[in-house]
């Protein structure tokens, strides 16, 4: 039987003319979570352990920041302790202080941003290049190595390359360029380019392990369609590789810059000596300072929350600048 049809009519595919439904019961009430739950049980239960981890280690520990806002005395507690307000931020922000904090900060924070973070990218693009797999796989097992290593053991081969009496490649610079001995270890102007040589060797093999997982999982067939189009090894670089791991950069920039005043306290206290110590403070090793050694507790937590609160504000403007560019943010 002919079916009447309105001229130039579209006729949308079944699947689209009805909206998918949440789940419900034949009584026709959803299903009650109680049923989820107990369906999904134990995938909830493997999510168990690690919320157990963040409530314990990180929300609970977080009613300390009031001592923020109090002259806290440990004798009298968190709750006995003098309510003080602004104070400890107001001796922040007007100390001699916080100008050579922010500057040393900042800097390290930059230094990272323009040698440390492409640098994974850049290695996981060249060995998505090798087509020798053997190499392949034997050049990223020596790469990853280093991350395992705690930096005290990278500090001290450190000392032992750079220093002036025993350091092999501050030997080997002083043969080839004569003159005097330096101590690199010891000079304040050497202590930031060895804190990014640092970053470089330790955690430029562990980051290719995300790119590389992006770089898997384009499909092979648009390189072949490309190569049919004439496109060479630049082109397809260019057009198919980077748009495919640009997602993944984008998610990895917005983490990163929650942790820009974060410079990491055991790599730069280790690196600190008495004559570095005014291009090596920062915001981590002055919280130790200021709170371990001379007992201001509650100052030295106003400037762990005064760090912290900038890191959410970098991530949440990164992520706002990430979706006002056209890509899809972090959340």
């Amino acid at each position: 039987m002919a079916t009447d049809l309105v001229p130039n009519q579209v006729v949308p595919p079944a699947a689209e003319a009805a909206p998918q439904t949440p789940k419900r019961r034949r009584s026709g009430r959803p299903v009650p979570l109680w049923r989820d739950l107990l369906r999904y049980r134990w995938l909830y239960l493997l999510l168990l352990p690690g919320l157990v981890y963040f409530i314990v280690f990180k929300y609970l520990p977080m009613y300390g920041l009031t001592i923020a806002f109090k002259d806290y005395v440990p004798f009298l507690g968190y709750s006995g302790s003098e309510w003080v307000g602004l104070k400890h931020f107001q001796e922040l922000f007007t100390g001699p202080d916080f100008g050579r904090l922010m500057f040393n900060t900042l800097l390290l924070a930059l230094l990272t941003i323009v040698f440390v973070f492409p640098a994974p990218i850049v290695v996981a693009l060249m060995l998505n290049e090798l087509r020798i797999n053997v190499l392949k796989r034997s050049v990223q097992s020596l790469i990853y190595i280093p991350h395992f290593l705690s930096w005290t053991i990278v500090a001290s081969l450190t000392y032992l390359l750079f220093s002036v009496d025993f350091g092999v490649i501050a030997n080997w610079i002083h043969g080839l360029l004569g003159g005097q001995k330096t101590d690199y270890v010891a000079q304040a102007e050497w202590f930031r380019p060895l804190i990014v040589l640092q970053l470089l060797w330790k955690q430029t093999g562990w980051g290719t392990i995300i790119y590389l997982a992006a770089l898997a999982g384009v499909d092979s067939q648009l390189y072949e369609a490309s190569r049919v189009d004439g496109a060479g090894r630049w082109r397809q670089f260019w057009h198919i590789t980077l748009p495919a791991i640009r997602p993944t950069i984008v998610v990895m920039a917005i983490l990163t810059s929650g942790n820009l005043l974060d410079s990491g306290f055991e790599q730069i206290w280790l690196m600190t000596t008495s004559l570095n110590r005014d291009v090596a403070d920062v915001f981590d090793t002055f919280v130790y300072y200021i709170g371990i050694t001379q007992g201001a507790f509650s100052y030295a937590t106003a400037v762990g929350l005064f760090k912290g609160l900038v890191g959410v504000l970098l991530i949440f403007g990164s992520n706002w600048l990430a979706k006002r560019l056209g890509q899809r943010g972090l959340f």
